[in-house]
């Protein structure tokens, strides 16, 4: 990430904890307030569009800020959410801190129903390669 990008994104995280909403337009006055709005929303969007994120970055970033140490409380889970007219069907790992589940991997499931043995097996694996076996306290899931 260049440091055009990291100074965007800490901006955009920092204004994303301020408004408390993902939703661009509520997000937007909080950057320069010497732009245009119409280009500082532009340019929200471009980043969200065109810029893809590495998932073990942001997974390396909220492990490091917890304020506990490990070992961790895993919990694995799979969600469905809509958006519009689309479902979203996500397999989540995260850490457990004081009742409170903090996501650090996730994967997009293509398919729509239940995730297999092999897609948990897949991202605990990539826990275990990002953070070490010893950071795992115990794993909780269903089924």
């Amino acid at each position: 990430m260049n440091l055009a990008r990291i100074k965007f994104f800490a901006s955009f995280i920092y204004a994303l904890c301020k408004v408390q909403t993902v939703c661009f337009e509520k997000v937007n006055p909080c950057f320069d307030i010497d732009v245009r709005v119409a280009s500082s929303l532009r340019r929200i969007q471009q980043f969200i569009l065109e810029y893809l994120l590495d998932t073990s970055l942001i997974a390396r970033f909220v492990f490091a800020v917890l304020p506990h140490k490990p070992p961790y409380s895993l919990v694995m889970d799979r969600t469905i959410c809509k958006f519009g007219t689309s479902n979203i069907n996500v397999l989540a790992l995260a850490i457990v801190y004081q009742g409170i589940a903090f996501p650090v991997l996730f994967k997009m499931m293509t398919k729509f129903g239940n995730s297999s043995t092999s897609e948990h097996i897949k991202l605990m694996q990539c826990y275990i390669e990002l953070f070490g076996i010893d950071t795992k306290e115990c794993l909780v899931a269903d089924r």
